[in-house]
């Protein structure tokens, strides 16, 4: 009897510990998850996040004007020529890391850009003809100025034989050259107002360095606030925008998210080229290589669009209206008054007559000019990446300033690029795969296990405790018989030899 009892004690806590497998081990998973993914100094996550194990690849096309003085001189379209791809192979690195006591830590970032010429589909060294950035933004920025300043400017400009497009190499475009404008600037422009470089160059200071510091949440204290940024430079917040919203920095950098993420969740990427926040929603569920899955987000089609279409863009647009045009977003306040204007590539998701505003660009496609991240949702890692963008300058006629007195208003596009990586080390992948797709199936395996064992251990016990006691209850009743048997004999018995006395008598 005790034994039926042990087993069915036994038997109960099996059910028990599948009731709490069923309910707390995802839980438990969860925080264990959590404590490897937080970045801890000596950590394996923090060796990842600050030595990479990959070598993202920046593709660069640029546009090359081919008729130049037709346009010009006829006002006829501009004709673009798309060269490229321009590839770097490229090695990021987190430098003069240090540890804050609030559980954040601060870093500069290094990249360093290496060009590929066999992935390549030109030579840095290739010619190309292009507008001339440094004098069209001086032109452009002088449209409201006094008259005598315009003229000043059209006379420096001869003298310096200054032209609205300039003949350079694509590295001198991308990595810098000597402009006449910015030495000029150098030697007669207030030391409180000159530009922080000397050269000229869409990715001037880039490869090197960098000397803005970044300040991020660890998650060690809480992982719902792994990665994001909460200084950049000293500052939680930009200045360049209307509201406390939109000068927000509360983002990340993109290679990292808080874990758990959902369909429903929004990421935030802090991107510096566009001085805000860059929100991505869902768009569908992907699988990568090694068979992990993930979760691919995209920015929504009003990200960039017009205060008409978004009025919460109004806060992006300080200075209008008007405002920029549809699909594209103003960067000129932090790109020292330069008219620059982002967009993704070929116009994607913009207003179509931007682009039927010249010739040369191709309608775009979504496979090849959308900017994307594929996310494993459980740690919040980042699979696969395509970060593209298009870079625009916003041209104005300016009319006493003869070198552009034809130069139409015209959104010209300069170059566009996609930067990312295409998949992690193999290493990575292994691990998130078991990270995530073994203690679902340990969870189910645990469960059926318990459950069946418990619940099998539990009717054994019961079946035979139950039998135990009907037979000890059948012998007890037989034994009962016996007995009133027995006392039935006896009587009879005696009864008998009471007749037989009797008779002897008589």
């Amino acid at each position: 009897m005790e034994r039926q009892w042990f087993v069915i004690a036994f038997a109960l806590s099996l059910l028990v510990l599948g009731v709490l497998v069923t309910f707390g081990f995802t839980a438990f998973i969860r925080t264990i998850i959590d404590h490897q993914v937080a970045l801890r100094v000596g950590g394996q996550s923090f060796g990842w996040w600050s030595r990479p194990p990959v070598e993202p690849i920046i593709r660069i096309f640029v546009y090359n004007v081919t008729n130049a003085d037709e346009f010009l001189n006829n006002g006829t379209k501009p004709i673009l020529d798309e060269l490229g791809p321009y590839v770097y192979v490229q090695t990021w690195e987190k430098v003069n890391i240090k540890e804050n006591p609030n559980g954040t830590i601060s870093y500069n970032q290094k990249r360093v850009y290496i060009f590929n010429e066999d992935l390549s589909g030109g030579l840095e060294d290739d010619v190309v003809i292009v507008p001339n950035i440094p004098m069209l933004s001086a032109t452009s920025q002088s449209k409201h100025a006094a008259r005598f300043l315009r003229l000043a400017m059209a006379s420096i400009m001869d003298i310096l034989k200054i032209k609205p497009f300039v003949e350079v190499s694509v590295g001198q475009l991308l990595w810098g050259y000597e402009d006449p404008l910015l030495k000029l600037a150098k030697d007669v422009v207030p030391k409180e107002q000159k530009l922080p470089y000397e050269e000229f160059g869409l990715m001037y200071g880039k490869n090197s360095t960098s000397k803005d510091t970044v300040t991020v949440w660890t998650g060690v204290d809480d992982i719902n606030q792994y990665g994001i940024i909460d200084k950049y430079n000293g500052r939680s917040h930009q200045t360049h925008w209307l509201t406390e919203q939109c000068n927000r920095l509360n983002g990340t950098d993109g290679s990292i998210f808080p874990p758990r993420i959902t369909k429903n969740s929004t990421l935030r990427v802090y991107e510096k080229d566009l001085c805000r926040l860059l929100p991505l929603s869902f768009e569908k569920e992907v699988t990568v290589r090694g068979g992990v899955k993930g979760y691919r987000f995209t920015p929504s089609p009003d990200v960039f669009a017009s205060v008409e279409k978004n009025p919460e863009n109004m806060c992006y647009c300080p200075a209008g209206p008007p405002c920029a045009p549809h699909g594209l977003f103003n960067v000129s306040l932090c790109q020292y008054d330069s008219p620059i204007l982002l967009s993704f590539p070929h116009f994607y998701m913009a207003d179509q007559s931007l682009r039927t505003a010249v010739e040369g660009i191709s309608p775009p496609e979504k496979d090849k000019h959308q900017l994307f991240i594929d996310v494993q949702p459980d740690m919040g890692t980042a699979l696969r990446a395509r970060a593209r963008i298009q870079i625009n300058l916003a041209v104005s006629q300016v009319v006493d300033i003869k070198q552009v007195a034809n130069f139409p208003d015209i959104v010209f596009p300069i170059l566009w690029f996609e930067e990312g990586i295409d998949s992690l080390p193999d290493e990575i992948l292994d691990l998130m795969k078991v990270a995530t797709t073994i203690p679902p199936r340990a969870k189910f395996i645990l469960t059926i296990a318990l459950f069946g064992l418990g619940g099998f251990l539990f009717v054994v016990a019961v079946i035979c405790l139950v039998r135990k006691s009907h037979r000890q209850s059948t012998l007890h009743l037989e034994g009962s018989n016996y007995l009133a048997t027995a006392s039935v004999d006896q009587a009879k018995k005696k009864a008998k030899m009471d007749n037989g006395m009797s008779s002897k008598s008589n």
